[in-house]
């Protein structure tokens, strides 16, 4: 009996800096789950690409001469079937890292990640799983500051339109807490907080956890809460 084999991965190479991309290609093109549909060496070429080849995941470095992968990734995160993004930075906490999380992408590594940890982020991002731990997404948040009052405002109302069963598990995502931390938290269990954050995700459009948690920074609710 034939096992039918699940399709690669299809990867789309975003960065301005030749080497950057060769490296990648090398280290992601002989994995047999793996597949490089195309390479760009600005975000303006981005759009086409992923028109033409539909990648699952897109590698995408930040800073590039003519559109910036900032603005690449909000581009493609608009489209109706956005692949997912992992941003290329040489930073921890930039400014640009979290606009781009702000933006839809799914995490960020550094160029300087080892290659086995690069691999296993795309491969963790076209799973739906997410690429940033809690703790990692608390750490950003809290070193890169942008919350600005009518950034706050908005966030306020826009939690205001959870339950509150939703809200304290949308402020427990944004504190960096596992699904089992919160699960024991709240005196709920394990799927019934992945069902919350389900339904919160859906209910206020975002992408993932990532945005939870910046949401709920920018609302001002990870200080004022317990």
């Amino acid at each position: 009996m034939n096992v039918p084999q699940t399709p690669p991965i299809r990867v789309l190479l975003v960065d301005d800096d030749p080497l950057v991309r060769a490296g990648l290609s090398f280290m992601l093109g002989g994995l047999p789950d793996l597949e490089i549909v195309g390479e760009a060496a600005d975000g303006s070429e981005a759009a086409a690409l992923v028109e033409r080849h539909s990648p699952d995941v897109v590698l995408m470095d930040i800073r590039m001469p003519s559109m910036d992968g900032l603005a690449a990734t909000e581009a493609l995160r608009r489209r109706e079937r956005p692949p997912e993004v992992i941003v290329l930075t040489t930073f921890h906490a930039d400014e640009q890292v979290l606009r781009a999380l702000r933006a839809g992408a799914a995490g960020f590594v550094l160029k300087d990640t080892p290659p086995a940890e690069i691999v296993e982020a795309v491969r963790r991002v076209a799973a739906g799983a997410p690429v940033l731990s809690p703790t990692v997404t608390r750490q950003l948040i809290e070193r890169v500051t942008d919350r600005g009052p009518d950034r706050g405002a908005e966030a306020r109302e826009r939690l205001a339109r959870l339950n509150d069963r939703e809200r304290q598990v949308a402020i427990a995502v944004g504190r960096g807490r596992s699904n089992a931390e919160i699960a024991a938290a709240l005196f709920m269990s394990v799927a019934t907080v992945k069902a919350h954050v389900s339904r919160i995700l859906t209910k206020l459009d975002l992408n993932n956890r990532v945005q939870i948690a910046l949401l709920a920074h920018d609302a001002g609710r990870l200080d004022a809460e317990s």
